[in-house]
Order: C-alpha cells, then structure tokens, then sequence
C-alpha cells in the first residue's frame, strides 16, 4: 500500500480511538450531569465525539479499502474544516482585540468595565438568556468560594492581592460604590447605594447574589473569555498546519486510488 494511504489510515484510525473517550464523555455528562453547566456541554461533547467517529472511519476506510467515494467525502469534509477553523480564527483575533481592565491606585487587582469590549461580544453577554446560563455556571463553579472562606483577611491585605478578572467583577463591589469592607465577600453599604453606577444598587452579601448581576462581572467574565479565545486562536493555527498537512497526504492518497482504479488495483506482496 502506498506510503499516503498507510499515514492516512493510520492518523484516522488515532482520530477513531481518540473519539470513543470524547463520546462516551458526552453520553456520561447526558445520564450524569446535575448542573446547569454540565448540562449545557453534553450535546456540543457528544456532537464532536460523533462527527470525529464518522470523518475517521471515513477516511480510514477510503484509504485503506480504496473506496474513492469516502475518501472524496472525507477531504470535502476536511476542506470546509479548514476554512471553518481558518475563519474562525481570524473572528477570534478581531473580537478580542479591545478591553482590559483598569489599575486602581493601592490595589493589587484590576478592575473591568464592559463598554471597553467589541460591540459583538456585549451582546452576547447582554442577553438576558446567555448571562443566565452563563451566571449558572460561575454560581455553580463556586467562583467566589476561595474568597468568602477567606473571612479574616484583614482589609490591606484583600487590597493587595492578585484577584482574576473573574473575582474583581463577581466576588466585590465596585471602588467607587466606596463599601465599607468586613470580609472579601462582605461588604457593609452604610447607605452609599448610588444609581450613577447600577452595579452599587445590584450588590447583594448573599453568597448566590453578590455582583453576578454586575456589568463588571460580564466585563469580568469577558476579559477571561478574551483570554481564552485568544490562547485557542493560537493553538488553532498550529492545528490548521497539521489539518493542511493531512488533507495534503488525503489528496495524493485520492489520487493514487484514482489511478489504481484506472489500471486495475492488485494487492502489494
């Protein structure tokens, strides 16, 4: 057998292996799942777990079964990932491209605001039933547990720590809400609610409440996300390289089943 057909077979039969695990993940989390969270991932988990199943055997039997039908699937299929990848990429770098948080003097954190970030993905958090599910999870995730436990932590030395953008938008009030502080989860209002800033109204010491109905929790939860995009942005492009390369072994893989098929293809002894 041909040299791209053997890689081809090979790097789908890898592929075939590595979605039974991603599968059976996603069937887990459908029968297991208790969160709203959980419950949100289970469909995407088990989508890709199915596409990986069907593209792999795909390609691993047009290559090495010959079947020219499948294989031509199979690059088709890899074609328009390329491009989905590709341009998915290039929307990721475009969309993160603005905020970032604000140094507050004698602070050791940041804090965010959320007109700082693109127009697209203030949308997304701005729906009422993205944030919701969004809210759900960071409630579930116990984002703030670290520091509530934290209960005597003196006030300069909650101002100096290094808190994620997630825990200065989520997990405290605004500075210029001018709280009195008692723990990093409890903050005494001494009446200094104020409708210039809507987040000073929406703090709340309830462990499920605190600002996860705050702009700068969006914003915080933004900057995380800005993060994340781009790190997968960069992983994305050397995962592009291999897809290239792939799809470059598919097609003279496709080509050698062609001209086998043209000249009569017998087994190699």
């Amino acid at each position: 057998m041909k040299c791209s057909n053997s890689l081809v077979g090979i790097l789908n039969f890898v592929t075939f292996l590595l979605s039974i695990p991603i599968l059976g993940g996603g069937i887990w989390l459908a029968h297991k799942a208790t969160t709203d969270c959980e419950k949100y991932l289970e469909k995407p988990v088990i989508a890709l777990g199915v596409f990986l199943l069907v593209v792999s055997l795909a390609g691993f039997i047009g290559a090495c079964c010959r079947v020219n039908w499948l294989l031509w699937v199979y690059l088709v299929v890899m074609f328009i990932l390329i491009l989905i990848l590709f341009c998915f990429t290039i929307f990721a770098f475009v969309v993160t491209n603005k905020g970032a948080g604000e140094a507050v003097s004698q602070r050791g954190y940041k804090e965010y605001k959320l007109g700082d970030y693109s127009n697209w993905l203030q949308k997304r958090v701005d729906s009422s039933k993205n944030w919701n599910r969004i809210r759900s999870c960071l409630v579930d995730g116990k984002v703030c547990q670290k520091l509530s436990q934290e209960t005597n932590t003196v006030a300069n030395d909650f101002f100096a720590k290094h808190l994620s953008p997630i825990e200065s938008g989520c997990c405290k009030p605004p500075e210029n809400c001018q709280f009195t502080y008692v723990s990093p989860t409890n903050w005494n209002t001494n009446g200094n609610r104020t409708t210039t800033n809507p987040d000073c109204n929406a703090w709340n010491n309830a462990p499920n409440t605190l600002c996860y109905d705050c702009t700068s929790c969006k914003a915080g939860f933004l900057q995380n996300l800005k993060r994340d995009w781009k790190r997968v942005a960069v992983i994305n492009i050397v995962f592009l390289v291999f897809l290239i390369i792939v799809y470059s072994i598919g097609c003279c893989a496709f080509r050698n089943n062609r001209w086998d098929s043209n000249n009569g293809w017998k087994p190699y002894r």
